[in-house]
C-alpha cells in the first residue's frame, strides 16, 4: 500500500489537474463555480477534442456564462458565437440550445443551485449522478464528469469513481475500488488523482514518465 500511496501521488503531482481548473474555475462549494463544472462537463460530452470543450467553456463564461442568470441573460447567437471562438463549430447550435435550456431546468428544479440537488440526493454519488441527467446534453459521461471533480468539494456519502478512473486504476496498478482509490490520497486530493487516472486511461503511456 506504501507503493501504491507513493504511485499516487507522483499521478497527482505531473498529471493532477482537473478538467475544471483547465477551464480556469476555481471549483468551490458556491453555485456560480458549481455551474462552471457542469457547464465544463456538458462540452466535454460532445465526440470533440478536449481542448476544444475547454476552451470553449472560457469563451462562454467571458460572455457571462458563470451563473445560470447569466447564461439566461445571454441570447443564442451570443453563445454560439462564443461556441464557435472555441472551436465548438460542429455542435455549437445544438450546445447553445442546450445550456439555454439547462439555465432554465436549474431554476426551476434547484433554485439555481446544484447544492440543493446533491441535498436532494442525500449526497448519494450514484443518486447525484442520476439526478444530473435530467440536464438536455448531460448523460453518464457527463454527470460522471460532474460528481468525480466535485468529490474532493463535496462530503459525499461515499467515494466516487467512474469508468474511466476504474481503467486507469487498473492500468496503473492500483485499486479499482473506489473507497480503497481514495484512501491513497488526502481528501482534497480525491479530485485530483482521478483526474490523473482519466489522463492514464487515454495515454497509458505517462506511466513511463513517472519513473
Amino acid at each position: 500500500m506504501t507503493d501504491a500511496r507513493a504511485l499516487a501521488a507522483k499521478l497527482v503531482a505531473a498529471h493532477g489537474e482537473t478538467f475544471a481548473e483547465r477551464a480556469g474555475v476555481r471549483l468551490v462549494d458556491e453555485s456560480a463555480a458549481l455551474w462552471q463544472l457542469l457547464v465544463v462537463a456538458q462540452l466535454l460530452s460532445a465526440r470533440i477534442r478536449a481542448e476544444a470543450a475547454l476552451a470553449s467553456a472560457r469563451e462562454l463564461f467571458a460572455i457571462g456564462c458563470t451563473t445560470p442568470s447569466g447564461t439566461r441573460a445571454t441570447s443564442w447567437q451570443q453563445r454560439v458565437d462564443a461556441l464557435g471562438r472555441g472551436g465548438y463549430r460542429r455542435y455549437d447550435f445544438s450546445t447553445s440550445t442546450r445550456l439555454g435550456k439547462n439555465a432554465g431546468t436549474i431554476r426551476e428544479r434547484w433554485d439555481d443551485d446544484l447544492r440543493r440537488l446533491r441535498d436532494e440526493a442525500g449526497a448519494d454519488p450514484k443518486r447525484i449522478v442520476k439526478l444530473l441527467q435530467e440536464f438536455d446534453g448531460i448523460g453518464p459521461t457527463g454527470a460522471g464528469i460532474v460528481v468525480r471533480e466535485v468529490q474532493s468539494t463535496w462530503h459525499l456519502r461515499e467515494p466516487f469513481a467512474d469508468t474511466l478512473t476504474v481503467k486507469g486504476a487498473r492500468l496503473a496498478g492500483l485499486p479499482i475500488d473506489a473507497a480503497a482509490l481514495a484512501d491513497l490520497v488526502a481528501p482534497d486530493e480525491r479530485a485530483a488523482l482521478a483526474a490523473a487516472l482519466v489522463v492514464v486511461a487515454r495515454q497509458p503511456g505517462v506511466l513511463d514518465e513517472l519513473g
